[in-house]
């Protein structure tokens, strides 16, 4: 499992919610006991959640509430989601800390990375939410920037299927998986994979994302363990 010394995992809001609540016991559970085996196997963890179980802001009534407003309501969500993630986490005997760009006691500390490097290297897993901290950014961009800043050496995201398609594959049985994908490529083929500026990002860091479906959660201890699983997105072109 050691192909990686340090991650960046992004997970959606849905990876811990079913389809009866927003807070799913068993994924939590079960996410908490994998990312526990991954940070016991010597792996350094940093996750970043998005809010989708809870609030979207693109689903607002932006007639009523301002786009600013609803940004920062999904940030506070993505807040909510890394307390009871944590708190999971610490029930499996791990240790963990939430990020956010400014203080928000009692809940998170700060974001600081001399702080933050030193608590990855001590076992802690970091969560960091609150996205960038300013509205207009998504949490794809958020764990981008954070993946970048602690020197991550891939950024995993969690989604709900098993890597990129040319089209959505629960609408088109024929839909195509990518095995591997340049972040050119992406930007052409116009791919929904991440937004535009986490991509750029991405690119011009020079930071591999790998796509995978985290629906069921042993599969983060496979991707760190499969080179072939989900889809790789890095800088050199497919063949």
């Amino acid at each position: 499992m050691r192909r990686h010394s340090r991650i960046l995992l992004k997970l959606s809001g849905e990876a811990l919610a079913d389809s009866e609540a927003q807070f799913s016991h068993a994924k939590l559970n079960a996410l908490a006991q994998t990312i526990h085996q991954v940070v016991q196997s010597g792996v350094q963890v940093g996750i970043v959640c998005g809010a989708g179980n809870i609030f979207r802001a693109r689903q607002a009534n932006l007639g009523v509430m301002g786009r600013v407003t609803a940004d920062h309501v999904g940030m506070l969500a993505t807040v909510m989601n890394a307390a009871v993630l944590r708190d999971y986490l610490r029930a499996e005997g791990q240790k963990a800390r939430i990020f956010t760009p400014r203080v928000q006691p009692p809940l998170a500390e700060g974001f600081a990375r001399d702080r933050a490097l030193d608590l990855l290297k001590s076992g802690h897993v970091l969560i960091f939410a609150g996205g960038t901290g300013n509205p207009f950014f998504t949490t794809d961009s958020a764990a981008a920037l954070r993946a970048l800043e602690i020197s991550a050496d891939v950024l995993l995201k969690g989604t709900q299927v098993d890597g990129v398609y040319d089209k959505d594959p629960h609408q088109y049985p024929d839909a195509q998986r990518f095995e591997h994908l340049s972040y050119d490529e992406v930007l052409a083929r116009k791919l929904r994979v991440m937004d535009l500026t986490a991509i750029t990002m991405c690119a011009e860091g020079s930071l591999a994302v790998r796509v995978f479906d985290i629906s069921d959660p042993a599969n983060l201890v496979r991707v760190l363990e499969d080179d072939e699983l989900g889809t790789l997105i890095s800088k050199e072109p497919s063949a």
